[in-house]
């Protein structure tokens, strides 16, 4: 099996209040199958081995490219340059022998460090308790054919809720803009017969919610949808700002 020998460049920081700095390591016979993951676990198996040094603290949970915890800028781009995966699903088959790979955690305000790479994206959680959700009594799931819905509201209600809300989209945005997590979340139910009811109120709420987070304005430069392990459309913010106008419209007349 080919392995590799790389140097890391890695940011760590102690927790929220201190200075991060970058430390440099170096990975040695890493295998080519290896996860990015997985090749931090064996960096972090042996600094603890050694004793010397804290392991690199970084969020994962499912390693399969659903959860969206396994954020982090590697070589300055939010989950790596591969297109339309997670960093969970970047190998190292991916990097050449002799490489120096800088890793670091999503830069935005909104999203503050914690602890080396892992940061606070609670400020997600919060746009989401803010409108994107439907009120409905709880209970049997009702048949599946009972709500007609065209294919063509199904096939763009389900692009956009594949949205895992990782927040690369954030640290891709020169202004670190939400405005593609928030586009997706809302367009999701927005295209539904069952999200009808509430659509005025989640809207405003939830990009209300966005600009006390202190999320930046979106500048249409599309980073966002680049760095997309899921290829989120723009498409969506367009629909967005639509409907946006149209509730604060009607709520200015109501």
């Amino acid at each position: 099996m080919p392995l590799l020998n790389l140097t890391l460049k890695v940011w760590r920081q102690e927790n929220a209040t201190s200075e991060g700095r970058i430390e440099t390591y170096e990975a040695k016979e890493i295998p080519t199958s290896a996860s990015f993951l997985e090749m931090i676990d064996i960096v972090n198996e042996r600094l603890i081995k050694d004793g010397q040094q804290e392991p690199i603290h970084f969020d994962h949970d499912c390693r399969e490219g659903i959860c969206g915890m396994c954020s982090m800028t590697i070589n300055g781009v939010p989950h790596s340059k591969e297109r339309g995966i997670t960093t969970c699903q970047l190998h190292m088959r991916k990097f050449s022998d002799g490489e120096t790979i800088w890793i670091e955690p999503f830069r935005a305000n909104a999203f503050p460090v914690i602890k080396d790479l892992v940061t606070d994206r609670s400020s997600f959680d919060r746009i989401i308790g803010a409108g994107g959700y439907i009120s409905v009594r709880t209970g049997s799931a009702p048949d599946a054919h009972a709500i007609q819905i065209p294919k063509p509201d199904a096939d763009a209600a389900f692009d956009a809720a594949a949205c895992i809300g990782c927040g690369a989209c954030v640290a891709a945005c020169k202004n670190a803009s939400a405005m593609l997590f928030v586009s997706a979340k809302a367009s999701h139910l927005n295209h539904l017969p069952q999200g009808q009811a509430e659509k005025d109120q989640r809207v405003l709420g939830m990009v209300g919610q966005m600009d006390e987070e202190g999320f930046g304005n979106c500048t249409n430069q599309y980073e966002c949808e680049a760095v997309c392990p899921k290829e989120i459309s723009t498409d969506h913010i367009a629909k967005l700002n639509r409907d946006y106008l149209a509730a604060s419209a009607r709520d200015s007349v109501s």
